[in-house]
């Protein structure tokens, strides 16, 4: 089965699946050829197998798992891009789809089954065995994006008083633990967390010792119901592999496990930069109209504060007739100003996400970015007031435009940190709102400080 496979190279230097493979695959669909796809698909790695569902056609995408049939590798569907899953769901008989959840780790699975409608849901559960789908529909209460939706329930949890041949006897034997696991958690007989012990020191410890003897007591307990972020920043500062989750009565009712963070890292950083481009929950794999209403909301916003900019020059017009080098030299001002303000919201807003920015140092970080605004604007006035000297043969002209730079990247700076910041204060989330209304204020104040200016020196 790997022969075919190895046929055709995989992936090119920069890691994209080879067009090759994806047309033989193709091919193989389009003649009906169950065998060659299998022989190709079957081999792949589940985030490969991934990659190359979403490279198909949403056509193909059906006869592709069918052909794979019962050795549909179940894990790629975590792998999907949302859209993509939720077409392949749809498309996929509820039965295969618990037989499917049933390869997964509770975790897995909740996130797969988490977007669909309610009956699809509840249909699929009621397909599976009673332990698994209790462990799934438990952690479906708990809120989305929370420590609950991405813990695993298979953990390995044991009483202080077995003796350390005990407790790996029982790993030997017990069929229902985890995969993978870092850690044995030790509980009272309430449940209760008392501490874990790492393999590392459970298999170097001898087998008479009891576990409450090698248990370390100074671990780093998840509340079911933080956030995701939260629990990233946790991994982070604690440099942990996994971690237990507790109840609010600091039961263990879960374990979260230092793959599951990757991924919640790797959402919440690409969340960011989408919602910075106003394309929040956006993919490539999104349908047109999709995508199309998506963006309309943010481009209308965008057309009113253009509108807005646009009034401000509309008070200059006379100014402007007068000296059509001041038409030429706008949009240099307004640009500056939305280039510097974007900087700064940028980094603010990483910040704030990243919990390095906040009321204690919030002081000095304004301070700091409206002492480098103004170096900026002074740099770039003296840049730019030659230029227009040169340009269009006048100092005032140059003295106007620099002064207005100066003017325009000091209030960008400050727009680009206090609008996150002001944001953040009324529990919006500044990297939704935050370029629309710096951009704003770049541009009619850029526009103001050099019409304005021009009026009162040139005219």
């Amino acid at each position: 089965m790997q022969d075919a496979a190895d046929e055709i190279t995989l992936r090119d230097e920069e890691g994209e699946l080879r067009p090759e493979f994806l047309h033989a695959v193709e091919a193989g669909l389009e003649a009906g050829d169950t065998k060659t796809v299998r022989e190709l698909a079957l081999p792949l790695h589940e985030a490969d197998l991934a990659d190359l569902i979403q490279l198909l056609r949403p056509d193909q995408r059906e006869p592709f798992i069918a052909m794979l049939g019962h050795d549909f590798n179940a894990a790629a569907l975590s792998e999907l891009d949302e859209g993509v899953r939720n077409q392949v769901l749809e498309e996929m008989p509820n039965e295969a789809v618990a037989e499917a959840l049933q390869q997964l780790d509770s975790d897995e699975a909740v996130y797969v089954i988490e977007d669909l409608d309610k009956q699809d849901q509840a249909d699929i559960l009621a397909k599976l065995p009673s332990f698994e789908r209790a462990a799934i529909e438990r952690s479906l209460e708990y809120p989305e994006d929370s420590a609950g939706r991405i813990m695993q329930t298979d953990f390995i949890a044991v009483p202080p008083f077995w003796s350390v041949g005990q407790t790996i006897d029982y790993m030997r034997d017990a069929e229902d633990l985890p995969d993978r696991f870092y850690e044995v958690f030790v509980i009272d007989p309430s449940f209760h967390l008392m501490g874990s012990v790492a393999l590392d020191r459970l298999l170097r410890s001898k087998l008479p010792v009891n576990v409450e003897e090698i248990t370390d007591s100074d671990i780093h307990p998840i509340d079911v119901t933080s956030d995701q972020e939260e629990v990233a920043r946790t991994f982070e500062r604690y440099n942990l592999t996994s971690a237990p989750v507790v109840d609010p009565d600091q039961r263990l009712v879960g374990m979260i496990t230092a793959d599951d963070v990757v991924e919640v890292i790797q959402e919440e950083a690409s969340e960011d930069i989408l919602r910075l481009g106003g394309v929040a929950g956006e993919s490539v794999s999104d349908p047109v109209w999709q995508t199309t209403k998506h963006r309309f909301i943010w481009l209308f916003v965008n057309l009113g504060t253009a509108i807005l900019a646009s009034w401000v020059i509309s008070l200059f017009d006379a100014t402007i007739e007068q000296m059509v080098a001041l038409a030429v030299l706008m949009p240099i001002v307004a640009s500056m100003g939305g280039n510097a303000g974007t900087q700064t919201m940028t980094v603010a807003v990483r910040a704030l996400a990243t919990q390095d920015l906040g009321a204690v140092n919030a002081a000095r970080v304004i301070g700091r970015e409206t002492v480098v605004g103004l170096l900026n604007g002074l740099v770039f006035a003296l840049i730019m007031g030659v230029i227009a000297f040169y340009w269009f043969g006048s100092g005032q002209l140059g003295v106007v435009i620099g002064a207005a730079m100066i003017i325009n990247l000091l209030v960008a700076a400050l727009s680009g940190i206090l609008i996150p910041l002001g944001l953040h204060a009324l529990d919006l989330d500044p990297a939704i709102a935050s370029g629309v209304f710096v951009t704003m204020m770049t541009d009619c104040v850029g526009f103001f400080a050099f019409l304005g200016l021009a009026a009162l020196w040139l005219t």
